[in-house]
């Protein structure tokens, strides 16, 4: 739990002025070049946002889960490419390290990535294996000291600006489930190694999203995570961990636009009186900041149970479905209590409404977590619908 709520708090209103001052004056600029200018990119660094999930040990902040959500809710607050650019090493592309590294990978990496010298990725999902993740046909055959990895991933956030890639690859051609699965730790320059060109996205302008092909790449055997076969053991530690921090991401961006509406609202003026007069657009509103306050309630309620040891595996599911699926509807209603300059491009609210759209579908589509919701509550109330 927090130690010195105070501090925390002192931190937080920090955090809260950052993001005003020195981030969002760049939304425009990241949009139109599609890239967080490299000087910002080093003011983050500055200010500590690589790491704050990493231990103190390694030069991260060592953040619990509540006050990584806390803070996550404060840095969504902008466009997403900000905390895009900083997310996967505070988040996917650390926690393997952090919840299975060896004391010597937790040495080499975690320090260059809490600093953000070195900008990490986590590589799991492939063409044929998206909500079906066991599915992934890229192999790791062992030859001596080196694994050599053949195969695609698809859809990987910072992979074109990543210098460490968290990979899932197959270690046991015999075994086509979770079990033959295992994670390993790839640097860019390795012979094999190739990122392709970003794809072209609906939103999200700055944030690169890209393939990552390997072609006979051989990995030393130092660098597999854990054991042979426990890759997915590994993922599922990081995946909980990270659906929360990503239900605490969709939140921030909710009550920037919820903020922004607001203010719109209560000063443009039709019939004689400003618009957020209307009953309509005031319901509007309210469902806005009901549901905001409802996701922030589940998420930090989830938080402080896994800080506390339970197994958090279904309100995980259920933060992330929640959360995504609330944002979504928040940037609807802004848009519509906006009217027509809701529509038109490059204002706050346009362009978060487009970068939104893709939380409900990363880290388990809304549909996978309605499955693993449903099944794991036959499962608790002792009813088995497997076939």
């Amino acid at each position: 739990m927090i130690q010195d709520p105070k501090s925390f708090e002192s931190f937080i209103h920090e955090l809260r002025d950052f993001v005003r001052t020195r981030l969002v004056p760049h939304e425009a600029r990241v949009a139109a070049e599609d890239e967080v200018p490299a000087e910002v990119v080093a003011e983050m660094a500055a200010y500590g946002l690589f790491g704050y999930s990493i231990p103190a040990a390694y030069g991260g902040a060592g953040m619990t889960t509540e006050e990584l959500v806390m803070a996550a809710m404060e840095l969504s607050q902008c466009s997403v490419a900000f905390r895009a650019r900083v997310g996967t090493n505070t988040g996917i592309g650390s926690e393997a390290l952090v919840a299975d590294g060896s004391d010597e990978q937790k040495r080499r990496y975690l320090p260059d990535l809490a600093s953000g010298k070195l900008t990490g990725c986590f590589a799991l999902t492939e063409p044929d294996a998206g909500s079906d993740a066991t599915a992934l046909r890229t192999t790791a055959v062992r030859d001596g000291d080196h694994y050599v990895l053949n195969g695609t991933k698809c859809f990987i956030t910072n992979a074109p600006i990543a210098g460490l890639f968290t990979v899932m690859a197959r270690t046991a051609t015999d075994n086509q489930g979770a079990g033959g699965v295992s994670a390993f730790l790839v640097e860019r320059g390795t012979p094999g190694l190739s990122t392709a060109k970003p794809y072209a996205k609906m939103g999200q302008a700055g944030s690169p999203v890209s393939e990552v092909h390997f072609d006979n790449c051989r990995v030393p055997a130092a660098n597999l995570i854990g054991k042979e076969g426990q890759g997915f053991k590994t993922a599922m530690k990081v995946l909980n961990k990270q659906r929360l921090h990503l239900a605490a991401l969709c939140i921030g961006p909710a009550i920037r636009m919820l903020n922004d509406a607001v203010a719109y609202t209560a000063t443009r003026k039709q019939f004689g009186q400003p618009v957020g007069s209307f009953q309509l657009v005031q319901a509007l509103i309210a469902d806005c900041q009901t549901e905001i306050h409802a996701a922030r309630a589940l998420v930090l309620e989830t938080a402080r149970k896994r800080d506390a040891g339970e197994d958090v595996t279904m309100e995980a599911s259920i933060c992330k479905y929640f959360a995504s699926e609330m944002c979504g509807r928040v940037a609807d209603r802004c848009v519509q209590a906006l009217g027509g300059y809701g529509y038109i491009a490059d204002n706050s609210i346009e362009r978060l409404y487009r970068d939104v759209r893709l939380f409900r579908l990363y880290e388990g589509t809304s549909q996978i977590h309605q499955l693993n919701i449903a099944r794991r509550t036959f499962s608790a109330a002792g009813y088995d619908l497997r076939p």
